[in-house]
């Protein structure tokens, strides 16, 4: 598809100003009457089954889903799609059985963090907090970004304005109202989200009935559907592990963990919430498979996007745009939420201030600033994609000790410190550089032709699979 505005930017404008602000009138007007730090962190622990399953689902979509996984499929192949659909829904299964302990062990809690304070010493619990809060803000960079190249993509319209636009509209109401907006708005965004969703299913299968199939793929490059490709496997793995271990580290996921009004309505939620998000993301990298196969030159990214605005319709260029906005807001507003109420439960633990210092506040002067080193980063348009493998990378080193610690007994902070440390060692070590030629271990410290093939050709995946499982194994044969 040539690079044309398929609408002006007007009417982008338009739209981009239109649906910020009926979102935060709508946030703003519900929160005015939950107002107080319980509504703050955890909407007073009485959401219900419907709000809480919408909620999750808009929070783990964003922006990214139209960008992510199709691209991830064009050299990934099928499995690099079933990895990712199934990394991003995993968290929920998880958060059934570790939702049930923490909300057990810690009833008036509203974070991880409690309880790794309580189990590790100050000096490591910082450092958990600190990979949190860098995992999260690299999220919300990405997510701006996204949405502001996306409208710029279709329209024309500058970056730095939709990035000003929707940072500006989500901190005001998100500041405000706290967790109780970011779920209200995520009712109305998932309901957008879902109708605009099938709307572009329809067409996109619509535009490319002979194509969109396995059977066209398979003719075209039968290898991305191939049992023996060996990059399907990889992928597959790196794309579970680096977005199931990001997500589990994810605050606004254990905010509405305590949310939830009981037990049972958090675990029927997350159950939906798992079903619902794997035939979507799925779906978004099928069409990723099928974009490569029409067109074996289309740009990754923009593997959705030839497909469906293929007609260059006004009609379908407005529906992308709602959707990703929809898509951007309902997810920015849950990472504000999340960064600022660790600063509010921890800040305390964290940072030795006066003891009348009000975190409340503390926390949105943080967010703020936080959100306009975003705006700097949207506007210019970086591609984050490295650094946000980078925050992935160090979550996977913190994943297996940070977990497994709730179930044995015997990691004392010593152990989880080595453990977390010699994962991240090992992780950086084979994490390749920008262009994913070598990495320190591959090609700068070592030459490459020292390692099998197999290993010049798989750093990334070597990397996360270090980082993830060194831990573990330095916890079972430890000898300190």
């Amino acid at each position: 598809m040539d690079k044309t505005q398929l609408i002006s930017q007007s009417t982008a404008l338009i739209l981009v100003i239109v649906i910020s602000l009926v979102f935060t009138i709508l946030g703003l007007y519900h929160s005015r009457k939950f107002q107080g730090i319980n509504n703050y962190l955890t909407a007073n622990r009485n959401i219900g089954f419907f709000s809480l399953t919408t909620s999750l689902v808009a929070s783990a979509l964003g922006a990214w889903i139209l960008f992510g996984p199709a691209s991830a499929a064009t050299w990934g192949g099928i499995g690099a799609v079933i990895g990712y659909a199934l990394g991003t829904a995993f968290p929920m299964i998880f958060l059934i059985y570790l939702g049930k302990k923490l909300r057990e062990e810690f009833p008036k809690g509203s974070s991880l963090i409690e309880f790794l304070r309580i189990k590790f010493g100050k000096s490591l619990f910082k450092l958990i907090l600190l990979m949190m809060i860098f995992y999260m803000f690299i999220f919300l960079c990405a997510e701006v970004t996204a949405v502001a190249i996306l409208i710029n993509y279709i329209s024309g319209t500058e970056l730095w304005i939709t990035a000003l636009i929707i940072l500006l509209a989500t901190l005001t109401y998100t500041l405000y109202g706290g967790l109780r907006a970011s779920i209200f708005t995520d009712n109305i965004q998932m309901i957008v989200i879902g109708v605009l969703l099938i709307i572009s299913a329809i067409y996109l299968i619509n535009f490319n009935v002979d194509q969109f199939n396995f059977s066209f793929i398979n003719q075209q490059n039968p290898h991305l559907l191939s049992s023996s490709y060996v990059p399907s496997y990889t992928a597959g793995l790196t794309f579970f592990i680096a977005v199931a271990a990001t997500n589990l580290f994810h605050q606004g996921n254990w905010q509405r963990v305590y949310a939830a009004k009981d037990y049972d309505t958090l675990r029927k939620s997350l159950l939906v919430s798992f079903f619902i998000i794997i035939p979507i993301v799925f779906f978004m990298g099928f069409s990723g498979l099928v974009a490569i196969s029409v067109d074996a030159k289309v740009i990754p990214d923009l593997g959705f996007f030839s497909l469906l605005l293929k007609e260059q319709t006004e009609f379908l260029s407005l529906i992308i745009v709602t959707l990703g906005l929809a898509l951007t807001i309902s997810t920015v507003d849950t990472l504000v939420n999340a960064i600022s109420s660790l600063i509010v439960v921890d800040g305390k633990a964290t940072f030795n201030l006066n003891k009348k210092t009000n975190y409340l506040l503390l926390s949105k002067y943080i967010m703020i600033f936080l959100s306009i080193i975003a705006f700097v980063i949207a506007s210019k348009g970086f591609s984050i994609l490295y650094l946000f493998l980078l925050a992935d990378l160090l979550c996977c080193a913190f994943v297996v000790t940070v977990f497994y610690s709730f179930y044995d007994k015997n990691i004392n902070e010593k152990t989880a410190y080595i453990s977390i440390i010699i994962g991240l060692i090992g992780g950086l070590l084979l994490f390749p550089i920008p262009d994913f030629t070598k990495s320190l271990l591959v090609g700068i410290l070592f030459s490459k032709n020292a390692f099998a093939p197999f290993v010049s050709q798989s750093l990334l995946f070597l990397s996360f699979m270090v980082a993830t499982f060194l831990p573990w194994i330095i916890i079972k044969f430890k000898k300190f």
